[in-house]
């Protein structure tokens, strides 16, 4: 947390005046916690989102946030009118964009003249105001957009064209101010964007302390009238570490009739287009002791200005400019009594005095003229100068003024100020760059050939290179193979040689080791509903259909998570009675459960190193006739697994089960959520399975878990009717070197009648649930989530593992076929919802993960043991060369 030490720089000041500024001790403002998170939309279009906002704000307890939240592809919020409340912050998350609605009439005052032109320019509300509040705010890291460039529903004309209409009428225009805070006090705007006002951005009445920090406000430098924060009649006002580029004044502070505005610091800010830091032109309430230190002004109009006339003057006085650098201004200094003087004379006379300037730096391009009129003998300007310098012998236009110190441009100071000021000069900082598809270059790409992949093995982060071509191998090359035993359900069984079951045959062959190093088990066309078990040991076993395509043989069951152990057992104890040793342990481990989980659903489960399949179907036929019918359950409305009362999804057609080298060849795995799970040997070292021209068809993280795999000539096939399709979740730790690959592949979707209301997705990366997140907010009064030795939560505290933040997820799509089903613009999902335990952002790189985490709390060098930053991000989910359908 930063706090700004106004008192001791002043103390460093070769004047060491006392002039007084923000009389509160002002930090580095934080984030309140949630009382609420809403999602937006995937597109800006013409509804109205205020009711839903407003009624959020509404029931908000003071001290608490309502954030907008950004998921997936739904980013954005247009709104009417919002009225915040004492004690409420309005929370734009990253990535959420708040759009003011183009619909004049939510904004009228009731006369129906917004978004008209008449003499008075009152007639619209601002989109968010805040009257007599305390302790509320408005912050985040997304962005609030006026669209004052965009046209006004009903007419032809953006708002800002109406207002260039007014200017050359002679009239005002009705448009809406963006924020106005009226008779406040403690308001405070943190790392907020705000950009493209119809009007002024932020107007402050009769406010007493008032924060802006890390604030943002972009808008083009010819939008009329934008100025970027304006005090009136305010005091205790800090606007610090803020960026600023606007049509109008970049700050401009007033004094009316409201009374004066007092104890201002302005501190190390940047402002860019724009007219510069002002006081005026209304000062008649008058203005003083105001502190402008640390500022950098690149390319605004004017640079420090004080305006105002005898029609709405009034004294200035107390004011501090110290360490200011400016850049390419025409007029650095200004500071005028007759500021657009109507020539009539008036009885509110501007008298400026105790004007103070100190290390007071304008460099070119460009000559500078510098102005200082004060209003007349009576009412002179009164300004002291302390290392002051503006480029090139500046026209100096000066009157009424009475001047102190060392003079403008003393000798050899100029060449010192270009100096001194460059590195201040820094440019406005993008808007984070939205790729949600990021694509690898032609380099990356070649480090996902499959013998690449396919080459490391072991542990995870320090894998050794074990080279393994599986597309040399005979189940590829050659097209008859010769069987050891033989499964057909329709012939007559010897149980030597001949079987009836597959799971027969593999007792058989778990037996039978002595023979040669592999085992080929050729399977008749048929359907054989059954579970297959292939534990580790022995020789590896070959799987292979014999009919014309892999629907000919299908291997199928139909377990689901929630299956009880005792309903397991009544089905399938026969099967496994006289099984080999290491399947009955495989059945025994999950006989006595009270419910299988997504581990035991498998119809068939392998452990074995070098296993293979060709030319058969494996499938879970749970509620694939969709004969159940589930209720969707997520975070803390799902019930507790262990008492079996919980809804599951959960059916694996095929579990890879830390087995290495695993091998398939022209086959299909069905199933709906769940249908292939690729499992590492105790999470520590990882394995290697390879696909090829294999059909994988699900709805839910069909394809799922945290070893290498690689998918050469697939389809993936998602099938829908829930509300979202993810194809992919992998697991990976974040040291593995790679994890799922796809090449050549074709990603098809569902066409059906039920798929219309199914967003579709590439993947979500598996956080788990039922844990607390330190990604985003979570609603819950009092929430905490901090490192610890378990996931575990119990509201309103949780602890997580460091492993279970390094389990990153990693997949790779490469010159692959993408089916119009996928929502193009954000194919690769977040898991969960923000505002939810089970919430994490999708991550594509290294660099997702060290901001993310740093972003949460969780400092990857002092929290988790991290060393080095990679220099050139990993890559944790990319695209290469593919084909949109």
């Amino acid at each position: 947390m930063r706090r700004i030490a106004i008192a001791a720089a002043l103390g460093s000041l070769s004047c060491g005046g006392a002039h007084a500024q923000d009389s509160r001790a002002v930090q580095e403002p934080k984030l309140p916690a949630a009382c609420a998170v809403l999602f937006g939309e995937a597109a800006n279009g013409g509804r109205d989102d205020a009711a839903r906002i407003q009624a959020a704000i509404d029931q908000c307890a003071p001290g608490h946030a309502v954030v907008l939240s950004a998921s997936n592809e739904k980013r954005s919020f247009v709104s009417g009118p919002l009225q915040l409340k004492s004690g409420v912050t309005l929370v734009v998350d990253g990535g959420a964009t708040l759009y003011a609605s183009q619909d004049p009439k939510l904004f009228d005052r009731g006369a129906g003249t917004c978004g008209t032109n008449d003499a008075s320019g009152k007639g619209c509300r601002p989109l968010i105001s805040a009257e007599n509040t305390r302790g509320s705010g408005i912050m985040g890291r997304g962005t609030i957009d006026g669209q004052g460039g965009q046209k006004i529903a009903g007419k032809e004309e953006s708002w800002w064209q109406i207002a260039r209409r007014a200017q050359r009428e002679k009239t005002r225009q009705n448009v809406p101010r963006l924020i106005q805070v009226d008779q406040s006090q403690d308001f405070t705007m943190y790392g907020i964007l705000l950009k493209n006002s119809p009007n002024f951005h932020v107007t402050l009445n009769k406010v007493d302390g008032f924060t802006a920090w890390a604030v943002k406000i972009d808008t083009p430098h010819d939008a009329r009238n934008t100025d970027g924060i304006d005090p009136i009649s305010s005091r205790n006002v800090t606007i610090a570490h803020s960026w600023i580029r606007t049509g109008d004044d970049n700050v401009a502070i007033k004094a009316g009739n409201g009374g004066p505005t007092e104890n201002v610091s302005i501190l190390h800010n940047h402002f860019y287009s724009g007219h510069g830091i002002s006081i005026g032109s209304e000062t008649n309430g008058g203005v003083r002791k105001v502190l402008v230190d640390d500022l950098a002004m690149d390319g605004t109009t004017s640079g420090l200005r004080i305006k105002s006339n005898d029609t709405r003057g009034g004294t200035v006085s107390g004011i501090l400019y110290h360490d200011v650098c400016m850049r390419g201004i025409k007029t650095p200094i200004d500071i005028s009594t007759h500021y657009e003087d109507t020539g009539q004379p008036g009885k509110l006379l501007p008298s400026y005095s105790d004007i103070r300037m100190e290390r007071v730096r304008s460099t070119g391009p460009g000559p500078a003229r510098v102005r200082l009129q004060g209003y007349d003998d009576a009412h002179p300007l009164n300004l002291a100068l302390s290392d002051v310098t503006v480029q090139d012998e500046p026209q100096v236009m000066m009157g009424h003024t009475r001047l102190s110190g060392t003079p403008i441009n003393a000798p050899n100071m100029q060449a010192a100020a270009n100096i001194e000021c460059s590195e201040k000069f820094l440019p406005f900082p993008a808007e984070p760059a939205r790729n949600a598809r990021p694509q690898l270059s032609a380099e990356q790409a070649r480090a996902y050939d499959y013998r690449e992949v396919l080459k490391y093995v072991g542990p995870v982060g320090n894998e050794r290179v074990e080279p393994w071509d599986p597309l040399a191998d005979p189940l590829v090359t050659q097209a008859r193979l010769s069987p050891d035993y033989v499964v057909d359900a329709g012939a007559p069984a010897d149980g030597v040689t001949r079987f009836a079951t597959v799971q027969a045959a593999v007792s058989r062959a778990l037996l039978d080791t002595g023979r040669k190093k592999r085992i080929y088990i050729r399977l008749a066309p048929g359907t054989y509903d059954e579970l297959v078990y292939v534990p580790a040991g022995g020789a590896p076993i070959t799987l292979y259909g014999d009919g014309p395509d892999p629907c000919a043989t299908r291997i199928r069951a139909g377990l689901d998570a929630s299956t009880t152990g005792a309903a397991y057992r009544q089905r399938y104890a026969a099967q496994f009675a006289k099984a080999a040793p290491g399947v009955r342990a495989l059945y025994d481990g999950l006989k006595d459960l009270a419910v299988l989980g997504t581990y035991g659903s498998s119809t068939v489960w392998v452990q074995a190193d070098g296993f293979q399949a060709r030319n058969l179907t494996i499938e879970n036929v749970y509620n694939r006739d969709g004969g159940v019918k589930h209720n969707e359950c997520t975070g803390d409305n799902c019930p507790d697994t262990t008492g079996g009362n919980r809804v599951h999804h959960q059916a694996v057609a095929l579990r890879v089960d830390g087995a290495d080298r695993a091998q398939f060849e022209g086959v299909a795995l069905l199933g709906l959520q769940d249908t292939l799970f690729l499992s590492s040997k105790d999470y520590v070292n990882t394995t290697r399975s390879f696909f090829h021209k294999t059909w994988i068809e699900g709805d839910v993280d069909f394809i799922f878990g945290d070893t290498i795999a690689y998918f050469q000539d697939c389809d993936v096939h998602q099938i829908g009717g829930r509300p979202a399709s993810y194809a992919l979740a992998p697991d990976t730790s974040r040291r593995a070197k790679y994890g799922m690959v796809f090449n050549g592949c074709r990603f098809s979707g569902d066409t059906s009648a039920k798929a219309k209301d199914t967003a579709f997705y590439f993947a979500r990366q598996w956080f788990h649930n039922q844990r607390c997140t330190p990604y985003g907010r979570v609603p819950v009064e009092g929430y905490t989530c901090s490192l610890g030795e378990v996931d575990v939560y119990k509201a309103p505290n949780g602890t997580i593992r460091k492993r279970t933040l390094e389990a990153v997820g990693k997949a790779v799509i490469l010159r692959s076929r993408i089916g119009a089903h996928i929502v193009k613009d954000n194919p690769w999902s977040e898991w969960n919802r923000n505002g939810t335990l089970a919430h994490r952002p999708a991550q594509f790189s290294s660099d997702d993960w060290w901001n993310n985490l740093r972003q949460a709390g969780f400092d990857p060098v002092t929290k988790l043991g991290e060393t080095v930053r990679p220099a050139a991000p990993d890559v944790y989910l990319g695209e290469y060369n593919n084909t949109n359908e």
